[in-house]
């Protein structure tokens, strides 16, 4: 079973940025699909963008334009670079397959000041 240990999150201004990494602890060449999901109080966890192994990718509208996600498969990686962030972008985000199939890891915190 493949884990997941996602980082780089913290806390920035509004308008910042942050670059998320997520490191699998095996192959995710065979993963069609994989994605960050953000989740935060009181809400379920939701995808926010995924990458296809074709480099396909998809943004929920809210951050269209904002975000990029890509993955590397030599590394087991997937990144997730977030800009001009809002308040709004703030929760816990987790990577995981799309839809998921790994077990959670720990996530990272993002927290967006006004």
């Amino acid at each position: 079973q493949v884990q997941l240990v996602e980082s780089g999150g913290g806390l920035v201004q509004t308008g910042g940025s942050l670059g998320l990494s997520c490191a699998a602890s095996g192959s995710i060449s065979s993963v069609f699909a994989i994605g960050w999901y953000r989740q935060v109080p009181g809400k379920q966890r939701e995808l926010v963008a995924y990458v296809t192994k074709g480099d396909l990718v998809n943004y929920i509208d809210s951050v269209k334009g904002r975000f990029t996600i890509s993955r590397d498969n030599v590394k087991n990686m997937v990144y997730l670079q977030m800009d001009s962030l809002k308040p709004e972008d703030k929760g816990v985000y987790y990577c995981n397959a799309a839809p998921e199939k790994f077990y959670w890891g720990k996530g990272t915190q993002v927290t967006v000041s006004s």
